[in-house]
């Protein structure tokens, strides 16, 4: 067997190099490249390995670490997670500031791979330029702060090392069960040292998806609850999307029918004009998926682990007697809730389940037909809250129709935090699938822009539609720049409400007082008189500022046509949100307090927990 001497940097490139993957038929390197922030503790090492490999592995460099994190970690969203990008960082604040990101993909069940620079392994030069010493623990270092968010831990203290590491960050990345973010924390003076490493280990290696089937007693058992149910819904999460079994899932609500709702990772498994799709479920819910919820004898729960903004905090769940298939290709969710386990692939999975249930069966038709008049019900609701307004400023759910309107099918919205995930959950109407980009296990300020940029990458001839507030874009906002570097054109519309006031509206819902969340209400000399139109413009997008809804239309539709990322702002009301729909959240309130105000709403707190699931 042949042998090749090379740095551990170069052979971990190489070996990233040579994984490909499969996409409807199409052989696709696994990796789309990597994103590089270079400093102390990886620009020779790393950095050298990615020059020499840059025809073939391409290096993006970003303007902050854990908003290359965020579009390295979308991109494999948007790909379905058949695709990847992996991170490179220094040893220090470069490599921390990844451990947001890195706790977002692991919440998210998304995969990428992070390559933190690290102290020497010789421990000559020790304690280095930001190193983290431990005053107890000599093998401590900043780099640990992965462990408990990664899905799969290694320190590479020799060149050798890197064959098993890699060999188990790949099993970890591409397993639709065990998938998650992978963090190999490489010393610095290792990714420099050579070694002779064996051919095949840079030879191609095709890694194909796996799809488990179902255990044979576990789908009989699916199979006769469905069979049994009366008042059947079918929970769409992101499983579903993630499997590609959006036409499976279709296909089977319609032959049984089922009303299909949907998560906010699984938003856009049906476009909305299908005749069983009901929409988002749940804190954040249509009143038409949450109505039959509400009603369900039955829970078919596809690709979702059941977080508590999709149960109404175990109270929207159709109560105790309500019996839960959970459908998942991970054991440790298919478990939750009581449910009846189904460990599959969601399409797999689906497929089977139908053909256990047999062909003849249906749900009742008083059931379908509550179905229809609910979702009929709903788009008028929905209708009132997203039509023109002219008022001087419109709330989100204005803002949204505006988009919705002058958008189409193909375009993509992406989104992450504050009162813009849950009036978007409720009220965008999707088209394609993938069409709905939302980032709401992590729920984390300053994804939307950096993650935009992912999605773009992996979806570069669809618009892409960031919906930000003004509080997650001051938070992070830099990879507008990058943006605008690397020619992906981005349509960014900001809505300046002055503060988070999302958090401001829990706050009082609480009984609190408004306090620290709106910008007027904070400690201060002088408000920011922010222009974001000039900091945008100083990014390199093109920005404008828009008065109404109206102008808000005519700006969007022209922004199509431009190359270069737009940013479109507009002032918004903080006050009012989508009052139909939803459900409650629970979100603890204090057993006391001087306050009147907190006292009655304790009070209404205790009632709603009562309703909760496993409630004593």
């Amino acid at each position: 067997m042949g042998t090749i001497r090379l740095t551990a940097a170069q052979a971990m490139v190489r070996f990233l190099g040579a994984q490909v993957t499969e996409v409807e038929g199409e052989r696709l390197s696994l990796f789309a490249g990597m994103w590089a922030i270079f400093g102390h503790g990886n620009v020779s090492g790393m950095g050298e390995a990615l020059h020499g490999a840059r025809d073939s592995f391409p290096t993006f460099r970003a303007h902050n670490e854990q908003g290359m994190a965020h579009a390295a970690i979308a991109f494999a969203k948007a790909s379905r997670r058949r695709r990847m990008m992996a991170c490179t960082t220094s040893i220090g604040p470069g490599a921390t500031n990844m451990v947001t990101a890195c706790a977002l993909a692991h919440v998210n069940r998304l995969p990428v791979l992070l390559i933190p620079g690290d102290v020497f392994a010789t421990r000559v030069p020790d304690p280095v330029l930001q190193q983290v010493e431990g005053f107890s623990d000599g093998t401590v270092t900043a780099s640990d702060c992965f462990r408990p968010v990664s899905r799969y831990f290694d320190r590479i203290t020799r060149p050798e090392q890197i064959m098993p590491a890699l060999e188990r960050a790949m099993a970890v990345l591409t397993d639709p069960a065990e998938c998650g973010p992978v963090t190999l924390s490489f010393c610095q003076d290792v990714q420099a040292e050579a070694h002779d490493y064996p051919e095949s280990f840079f030879t191609e290696r095709l890694r194909r998806t796996r799809r488990p089937p179902p255990d044979v007693d576990e789908l009989k058992a699916a199979a006769a609850a469905l069979r049994a149910a009366k008042r059947p819904v079918l929970v769409a999460g992101g499983g579903v999307l993630y499997s590609g079994a959006e036409r499976e899932v279709a296909a089977f609500a319609e032959k049984h029918g089922l009303p299909v709702v949907e998560t906010q990772a699984g938003k856009s498994t049906l476009p909305d004009a299908h005749p069983h799709c009901m929409g988002a479920v749940g804190v954040t819910g249509t009143g038409a998926s949450n109505a039959l919820v509400a009603e369900a004898d039955l829970l078919l729960a596809v690709g979702t682990r059941l977080a508590d903004f999709t149960t109404g905090s175990a109270a929207l769940i159709g109560g105790t007697a309500a019996k839960i298939v959970m459908l998942n290709v991970q054991g440790f969710d298919a478990g939750k809730f009581g449910a009846l386990p189904l460990v599959a692939d969601a399409r797999v999975g689906i497929a089977a389940l139908d053909a256990e249930v047999g062909e003849a069966h249906s749900a009742p038709v008083a059931w379908t037909d509550r179905m229809r008049s609910e979702k009929a019900a709903w788009d008028e609701t929905a209708a009132r809250f997203t039509a023109p307004s002219h008022a001087a400023r419109p709330s989100d759910a204005q803002v949204i129709g505006a988009v919705q309107r002058a958008g189409r099918p193909s375009d993509v919205v992406v989104c992450a935090a504050g009162g813009l995930p849950g009036e978007l959950h409720k009220l965008w109407k999707t088209g394609d699938a993938l069409g709905y980009h939302l980032e709401y296990g992590f729920s984390c300020m300053g994804y939307e822009i950096a993650g935009g940029l992912g999605v773009k990458m992996a979806l570069p001839h669809r618009e892409v539609i960031v919906m930000v507030g003004d509080g997650s874009y001051l938070m992070l906002n830099s990879e507008i720049a990058t943006s605008v570097m690397l020619g992906l054109k981005l349509t960014i519309v900001l809505l300046d409400n002055g503060g988070y006031g999302c958090i401001n509206r829990l706050q009082g819902e609480c009984g609190g007082a408004p306090f620290n969340n709106m910008l007027v209400d904070t400690r201060h000399v002088t408000l920011p008189a922010v222009d974001f139109v000039a900091h945008a413009r100083s990014l390199g997008a093109e920005a404008q500022k828009v008065g109404s809804v109206a102008d808000l239309e005519v700006a969007f539709t022209a922004s199509r046509s431009r190359t270069v990322t737009q940013v479109i702002l507009i002032d918004t009301d903080a006050g009012p949100s989508t009052g139909a729909g939803g459900h409650w959240w629970d979100v603890a309130v204090p057993e006391v307090s001087v306050r009147r105000e907190v006292e009655t709403a304790r009070e209404g707190y205790e009632a709603q927990q009562r309703r909760q699931r496993f409630a004593n």
